[in-house]
């Protein structure tokens, strides 16, 4: 494990802030104000001249030329007299040589300078939001949940323009709009770090303990603790330390059963209620269930030859049976940090405007060999192979 550096942003809506040193650089979405191609060579310009190894950037809401469905459809009422060109637009990004440009999907990235920490990590991102007004890149509360559990189980940061609900979400008249769907699925996947922004009024950070002893759909957090910005009045970074050397390391090993098996641990299973809806439910390091027509079995891993299967009734079968690979082998994680990182201080057409810094965050991650980068490019290549299926 090695210290990696973060630099987190999102909301600039134009603005080109000066950005500290670090290794890798994310911008959450809301690069513009209404998408075109003007404002967005700006602010590829000052991304591509920023130094950083790798730099990491999704769409927002207001960055309207990058959804071509909804520019198609509602482009006339932002740009009447100057239509511009989706295609070039998305071009900017998708051609840039130092940009890794993610819209609703998973990366796999690896730091190889030999003057960086050569460390690696599975990333996702998103540029979607619940629906507000008519922007870009928005979806209806039926959509959510499909569009989440997209994420992939494995995946180690999560970067999505909108927050999840409770979560850095709060308006400036004090409402929760965050994404409820969301928060479920970063329940599910626990990822390190997540970052996000569109709320301007919550910029900040925090650490989410989750609740891993229930099933899925109950109450999903342990506790949260907030962070308080060193950086706040005064010229500090907004320095958010996850690192062991920093004395509160985040727990979470970010343990993959398909890349490491040696870093499942056999003593982590949750203590699951038993239900009168089911027969049994076994939630353990070596436990897998499938869909057999409308019955849920749990097998058993023993013999190969002799596995055990133990039916379980269909009554409530979605909403009972727990969710086994969101636990098998990934019982260190524990701990997620999740990252407003809004540099719009003030909400969108709420006064004069306001700036806040840059987050910084200090983050352990595994150092890579060859062996590594290629397995866990495959899991990604499968990710990519199954969605375009």
């Amino acid at each position: 494990m090695r210290k990696t550096r973060f630099v987190c942003i999102s909301d600039t809506h134009n603005q080109t802030p000066k950005l500290p040193r670090g290794d890798v650089l994310i911008h959450a979405g809301d690069l513009t104000n209404q998408g075109s191609i003007s404002e967005l060579q700006k602010t590829v310009a000052w991304l591509e001249a920023a130094d950083f190894e790798a730099k990491i950037v999704i769409a927002g809401n207001h960055d309207i030329t990058l959804d071509s469905k909804f520019y198609e459809q509602y482009g006339h009422s932002f740009h009447n007299k100057h239509s511009q060109s989706p295609e070039a637009c998305q071009k900017l990004f998708v051609e840039s040589s130092s940009i890794t440009y993610l819209k609703h999907e998973p990366a796999a990235v690896y730091l190889r300078s030999p003057t960086g920490p050569h460390t690696h990590f599975a990333v996702f991102g998103s540029p979607y939001s619940p629906i507000l007004m008519n922007w870009a890149f928005q979806y209806s509360e039926t959509e959510s949940a499909k569009l989440w559990d997209q994420i992939p189980v494995d995946t180690d940061i999560v970067i999505t323009h909108t927050p999840p609900k409770h979560h850095l979400d709060t308006t400036g008249r004090g409402h929760s709009s965050g994404c409820e769907a969301l928060t479920k699925a970063l329940w599910r996947v626990r990822p390190r770090l997540v970052v996000c922004g569109h709320i301007h009024e919550s910029r900040g950070a925090e650490r989410v303990r989750w609740k891993l002893d229930s099933p899925r759909g109950e109450v999903l957090e342990e506790g949260i603790k907030a962070w308080t910005d060193p950086g706040a009045g005064n010229n500090k970074q907004s320095l958010v330390d996850l690192t062991v050397r920093g004395r509160n390391p985040l727990d979470n090993d970010g343990a993959r059963t398909r890349h490491d098996p040696s870093q499942s641990r056999s003593g982590d299973q949750p203590q699951v209620p038993q239900p009168d809806a089911v027969d049994l439910m076994l939630l353990s390091e070596g436990v897998r269930s499938s869909l057999t027509g409308s019955r849920k079995m749990a097998v058993l891993q023993g013999s190969p030859e002799d596995p055990q299967e133990l039916p379980i009734k269909a009554e409530g079968l979605l909403s009972d049976m727990p969710d086994v690979e969101a636990f098998e082998g990934r019982m260190g994680r524990k701990e997620t940090c999740i990252i407003n990182a809004a540099i719009m201080a003030a909400s969108w057409g709420g006064g004069p405007k306001r700036f806040n810094k840059p987050i910084v965050v200090d983050i352990d991650l595994p150092v890579w060999t060859a062996t590594t980068e290629r397995v866990i490019l495959n899991d990604v290549e499968a990710v990519l192979s199954t969605g375009s299926q």
